[in-house]
């Protein structure tokens, strides 16, 4: 499986490679050149199977050049005893026709300890992969959730240090506070002035530019996301989808031509990418519809997709 950017320059590079950069270089993010099907088998074993042997599955379609007992271990080593529910993300039955996937059973209770215990593991085995020697900086630029559950994934992890950002008057002080008292030997918290778009702003701008690059490899230090921008972030929230989806089929008896809606609440769109990348792999979902908050960039691509 190689990955290209979504601007469509430079070349490809494999899973491993896309998951340590985190960003292309011109700027773009890393995408997968095509989407796998899942295979008659792998659907009808997904039906009964545990969700670390579903995320074992979906992770091998996009994870070629990682080994079946790499793929095992990153996924043990995430969901294994790490939240509180041995479903990781169960359903909820809410009524006949309406159910809720609850994502909140992670460390920190947010939707993106789902993403946020894997991702640690699927960088180091990453940097292993492409035989990388030098440490690992990753770079955060948060609302609020998202640094905390990075900071938690990330603690302690040998050959890594996070460093997440967050702006000084855009945070709950129930957030600022979860971060800052965040235990581990890695760990680095910054406030920055201005809102969450300047904050993810100056991370990109670190990515990007060939100087700051320049300086961290100079100390041994190779830079890495762990925002959703990351191929290694998105790719274990396509693991719920796909379970939920023919969970509900086998255990509602749904038609083949029965489908399911997911509403998907979302801020910058990686979740709900992650559920489109799931309907392209087979998940018998028919519509996938956006809730979010009124901004300009959402509809805009609203419009887009509707083009």
């Amino acid at each position: 499986m190689e990955y290209i950017s979504t601007r469509g320059h430079g070349e490809a590079v494999s899973s491993a490679n896309a998951i340590v950069k985190g960003l292309a270089p011109d700027g773009g993010l890393y995408t997968p050149y095509k989407i796998i099907q899942l295979s008659e088998y792998e659907m009808n074993a997904i039906t009964t199977a545990s969700y670390i042997e579903v995320a074992k599955i979906v992770f091998s379609k996009f994870l070629s050049d990682f080994s079946v007992h790499q793929i095992s271990t990153c996924v043990n080593k995430a969901y294994q005893d790490t939240f509180k529910s041995d479903e990781v993300t169960p359903i909820h039955n809410l009524t006949d026709k309406t159910k809720v996937l609850e994502l909140w059973h992670g460390p920190t209770s947010a939707f993106k300890d789902v993403a946020l215990q894997a991702l640690p593991h699927l960088l180091t085995t990453s940097v292993q992969i492409i035989g990388e020697k030098d440490d690992i900086a990753i770079i955060v630029a948060t609302s609020g959730d998202t640094g905390k559950a990075a900071l938690e994934g990330f603690k302690n992890v040998d050959g890594t240090q996070i460093v997440v950002m967050y702006p000084n008057k855009g945070v709950s002080n129930i957030q600022k506070q979860q971060m800052v008292t965040q235990e581990g030997n890695n760990v680095n918290v910054i406030a920055i002035q201005g809102n969450f778009d300047d904050a993810q702003s100056a991370a990109k701008k670190i990515f990007t530019d060939s100087a700051i690059e320049k300086e961290f490899l100079d100390k041994n230090i190779k830079l890495s996301s762990a925002n959703s921008i990351n191929w290694g972030r998105l790719l274990p929230q396509i693991v719920y989808y796909v379970r939920s989806s023919f969970t509900i089929q086998k255990n509602e008896k749904l038609a083949d031509d029965e489908l399911i809606d997911y509403i998907v609440p979302t801020g910058n769109f990686g979740n709900i990418l992650a559920a489109y990348y799931a309907k392209q792999m087979g998940a018998s979902s028919a519509m996938i519809g956006c809730a979010t908050v009124d901004l300009k960039v959402m509809r805009g691509a609203d419009l887009i997709g509707h083009d």
